[in-house]
């Protein structure tokens, strides 16, 4: 993929021995796998932390990060090499403006993207919050529907501020159920079958980039839990690189969405279909009027079988599962 020049990785010497030694370790096994390079792509709502963990992945402040500052309007990728190995990260805008799905940051991004492939898809949240709600489940749609469901399976979830302890239930207690949570909303969101969606092995990943972040005696982050979550962050998304699924090449179709007349043409031969194999029987003035209304009936389902699948990225078979009701 064509990208900008990686530097050298000056934050590389930011992460502790032990560290810096488990990233040489899975950058040197993704080599081994003919990975050199790796593209990654943050997506989620505003104000999740998607920027801070950009930064906490390259151990040095390159994406602008303030609490009393709105996002930066466009994607962004950043690329780092170390020792034949580069990394690009791409941060993304928030995908919710006023309480909806910002359609115009989905086609921000899909722009930026063409012709990029993406490797691991990082999508990030929030620990600390006790319920996801309608428009959680909109932005999990709104970015299916742009990419396909296909990018789940390069996908792995983020929550970030994971130093939060619950009031009531016990840490692993209720790191379990947020983890069930927001799951959940992605399979109901890309419209996958519930005996399907373990197959796409989606993980999630409980991280905290604040300073707050106590450290064990490796000088790695931990979480309360004791987790060094920043290696297990770059150990599952080494092994997402490595599942063999399918990579994502952003192409013009994605932007463009589908045509809505290639779709009408599908019903052309059963209207014909129709009206050959009945017109014979229909002789009086009545019956060719009861003809008329059935191919209006047939032409009103066919444009609504259109609309419903007339989504840029949905494959015939999630519209299959939109048209049954079968989440």
């Amino acid at each position: 993929m064509a990208s900008q020049v990686a530097r050298e990785w000056p934050g590389f010497q930011n992460f502790s021995d032990s560290t810096q030694a488990k990233l040489d370790l899975l950058f040197e096994n993704l080599k081994q796998e003919n990975v050199s390079t790796l593209t990654i792509l943050v997506m989620g709502k505003s104000g999740v932390g998607k920027s801070s963990t950009v930064n906490s992945i390259f151990g040095e402040r390159v994406a602008s990060v303030s609490a009393f500052q709105s996002e930066g309007p466009s994607p962004l990728m950043f690329s780092r090499s170390r020792g034949g190995f580069t990394l690009n990260v791409i941060d993304t805008p928030g995908l919710v403006e006023g309480g909806y799905v910002n359609e115009h940051a989905i086609n921000t991004i899909k722009r930026f993207l063409l012709n990029k492939t993406i490797d691991v898809f990082i999508y990030v949240d929030r620990f600390d919050v006790y319920r996801q709600d309608n428009l959680d489940r909109q932005v999990i749609k709104a970015i299916t529907d742009s990419f396909g469901n296909g990018i789940w399976r390069r996908g792995l979830v983020v929550l970030t501020h994971a130093q939060f302890t619950p009031p009531a239930d016990a840490y692993y207690a209720f790191s379990a159920k947020r983890s069930e949570a927001i799951l959940k909303f992605i399979r109901l969101g890309a419209y996958i079958k519930t005996r399907e969606f373990q197959d796409y092995g989606i993980s999630v990943v409980l991280v905290e980039n604040s300073s707050r972040c106590k450290m064990d005696g490796l000088g790695e982050r931990i979480l309360p839990d004791g987790t060094a979550w920043f290696p297990h962050l770059m150990r599952v998304i080494t092994d997402v690189a490595m599942n063999h699924s399918k990579a994502i090449t952003v192409k013009q179709k994605f932007i463009d969405g589908p045509n809505p007349n290639a779709k009408w043409k599908l019903f052309i031969p059963l209207i014909l279909a129709f009206q050959y194999f009945c017109v014979a029987d229909f002789k009086s003035s009545k019956h060719l009027v009861v003809l008329l209304l059935l191919q209006l009936i047939v032409l009103c389902i066919g444009l609504l079988l259109c609309r419903l699948y007339n989504r840029p990225g949905r494959s015939w078979r999630e519209f299959v599962l939109t048209v049954s009701g079968n989440n």
